[in-house]
């Protein structure tokens, strides 16, 4: 059996107490694991910092309205919760996953059990890309996996990620490094972990979150920096020429 990677020492968030790694558990009742009803962040940490940390929560609270899933954290729990995380596993950069389900249920698709939330915060170090691969760069291809457009889980950072794990298996197969999805009109809409862009001359071109893509944080920083620095950027429909026409992509994520 392959060993894990995780220190036995790192100290992880769970429902309201921090355990070693070997001691946190969920139910196997838990509506994340038998229904993928949750959402999740990942967030990263530089200098101690966690970058654009209000964008995240703004997202996971917003997210959490949308599928009516109520937990009893206010932002300042979670803030001071991701801090003592990193404080307590001594880590400065790093990267942060935040996990939040419906809790625990009885079966069935619509529960009567109003249990808590379950709430899972861990941090980890991390590495990220070297420079030669971002000179590099990474090579795509398009899968046959297909967002739903119409769908609002396409627009969410939900625990249904099969999709986007056919998208990488798919990419992984054909000995690529990543899965670009179009959606079910056929327009392109972000890749398996990453939102795209398209550079066309000075002008830069991303899916709308219509076309069925869950709008990045990293994603609306790159929108903000082309604003300040006066370059033409716009949101909208992308077709599959129009990809393989550009003068270059790039991927977005907060790890990358």
């Amino acid at each position: 059996m392959r060993k894990s990677s995780l220190s036995p020492f790192l100290k992880i968030f769970v429902n309201g107490s921090f355990v070693n790694l070997s001691q946190a558990k969920i139910s196997v009742f838990d509506r994340g694991f038998l229904y993928g009803d949750g959402l999740f962040e990942t967030m990263r940490v530089y200098g101690g910092e966690v970058f654009r940390l209000e964008d995240h929560l703004d997202r996971l609270f917003r997210s959490a309205k949308e599928i009516e899933l109520s937990f009893s954290y206010t932002r300042r729990d979670l803030k001071n919760i991701i801090k003592k995380v990193l404080k307590i596993n001594n880590l400065s950069d790093a990267y942060i996953r935040l996990t939040l389900s419906r809790g625990v249920s009885e079966p069935g698709l619509i529960s009567k059990c109003k249990s808590p939330a379950t709430l899972v915060i861990m941090a980890r170090r991390f590495k990220p890309p070297s420079p030669s691969e971002y000179r590099k760069g990474w090579r795509a291809t398009i899968v046959g996996t297909r967002q739903n457009q119409a769908s609002i889980v396409s627009r969410l950072k939900s625990l249904n990620f099969l999709n986007n794990i056919l998208a990488r298996k798919e990419a992984k197969a054909r000995r690529v490094d990543e899965g670009i999805l179009l959606n079910t009109l056929g327009d392109v809409t972000e890749s398996s972990t990453s939102n795209i862009f398209l550079v066309k001359g000075s002008i830069l071109i991303t899916p709308p979150e219509e076309a069925g893509l869950l709008p990045g944080i990293t994603r609306g920083v790159v929108l903000e920096l082309a604003t300040s620095l006066g370059l033409e950027a716009y949101q909208r429909k992308i077709s599959l020429n129009e990809l393989m026409g550009a003068d270059e992509t790039f991927l977005t994520n907060s790890l990358i």
